[in-house]
């Protein structure tokens, strides 16, 4: 039997971070000491107080049943609350809250609620690859924006060319941002409302990394008037609570929007196991001292790499947010430079160039490692010949 895939598989690029995984995988099989700094996957385990949450939930039956599409009504109540007390956003809990299967799989089901073949989403570049990658699962078109550095990692939306802008239908946006830390303020915010409302463009937003910051707490873009009238807003559990293999996140904002995402996944899943919904609860209810002291411990690795990799030559900006460092390559291609470091240094990042074309010319490095194998890392790149 000939086995083929269809041309949505054949096309797509190999997913980043199972080609980062095979790199590792044969650095180890030659003996490597490696050091990967590669995936954001955090390597502090999820505090106690939600595991043992999550111990005494598992044992009720009544959430060994299939869950509710949307999610409990009391998860979702917990996110409006943390909504109402982390930004001063009123949320409706029943219209306005849906569960995820942590925020990936929102972000990768949205496209097909809205998107008709050939039409265009407004994608950032460099950035996450599950946004094109939905985009053409729903057999849309990706536009790129770029992500420059002399515009703060914003996108230009005054550079797209108005054909593009009439025929869009989403738009995707991350800040805290994911691969280069850039923050957005109000008035990026506002300008990004202005420009939905005038060609009617549903916004996606990616606030994944909200709660990962040091100097400044980010702000929502769900703060700014008029938001809900046009996107919503995607977030996760995973790097707020370092619950990454739990796989559960939410989406918040206009109910229209939610609703068409609802009516996806309903198809597509059968929601978050209860139990989990129920110790991430508790989870939303985390004092603050305790996210502090995770924060503080992403800020001293911050600071050990970024000043490690700045007496070492390399040209980067101290991130104000998330647990990546955004850094410049000091010459060639990135996946080559990616390589160089393996091979001479058994330290793993990621190459730019797989967040998107215009991530070309940079790497990404995780904190996701002890301070002292970061400091390891270090003093092996530092001996280097850049």
């Amino acid at each position: 039997m000939q086995i083929q895939y269809a041309e949505r598989i054949r096309t797509l690029p190999p997913y980043l971070f199972a080609a980062i995984d095979q790199m590792k995988r044969e650095a180890l099989l030659k003996g490597a000491d490696l050091i990967d700094l590669s995936i954001g996957d955090p390597d502090i385990p999820t505090p106690s107080h939600i595991v043992d949450a999550m111990k005494k939930a598992v044992e009720k039956s009544e959430h060994h049943r299939y869950p509710s599409y949307e999610g409990m009504l009391s998860y979702r109540k917990a996110v409006a609350d943390w909504y109402k007390e982390r930004f001063n956003v009123e949320l409706d809990p029943e219209k306005e809250v849906i569960s995820l299967i942590g925020s990936k799989e929102g972000i990768g089901h949205i496209p097909l609620a809205f998107i008709d073949p050939g039409d265009i989403v407004l994608v950032p570049s460099p950035g996450y690859p599950v946004y094109p990658v939905g985009t053409k699962f729903a057999g849309g078109i990706p536009y790129f924006m770029p992500l420059k550095e002399d515009n703060g990692f914003l996108p230009d939306i005054d550079s797209i060319p108005e054909d593009v802008c009439k025929k869009a239908k989403l738009m995707f946006i991350n800040y805290p941002n994911n691969p280069t830390s850039a923050c957005a303020g109000t008035d990026f915010y506002k300008k990004i409302i202005e420009f939905a409302n005038k060609y009617n463009i549903i916004v996606c937003h990616d606030a994944a990394y909200s709660e990962v910051y040091y100097e400044e707490k980010p702000i929502s873009f769900m703060q700014i008037d008029g938001a809900k009238d046009v996107g919503i807003e995607f977030h996760s559990l995973s790097k707020t609570y370092n619950m990454t293999g739990w796989r559960i996140g939410f989406a918040v904002g206009n109910k229209d929007i939610l609703a068409g995402l609802g009516k996806v996944k309903t198809n597509l899943d059968s929601g978050v196991f209860q139990a989990i919904q129920e110790a991430s609860i508790v989870a939303l209810k985390t004092e603050d001292t305790v996210l502090k002291q995770i924060r503080n411990v992403y800020r001293e690795r911050r600071d050990i790499l970024y000043e490690g990799l700045k007496n070492a030559g390399f040209a980067l900006k101290k991130p104000v947010a998330t647990f990546y460092l955004w850094v410049k390559v000091p010459n060639g291609k990135s996946i080559d430079f990616v390589a160089k470091l393996l091979k001479e240094a058994e330290v793993l990042c990621t190459p730019g160039v797989g967040f998107g074309e215009h991530g070309e010319g940079y790497i990404r490095f995780a904190l996701t490692q002890s301070k002292e194998k970061i400091k390891e890392a270090v003093e092996r790149i530092r001996r280097l010949k850049l």
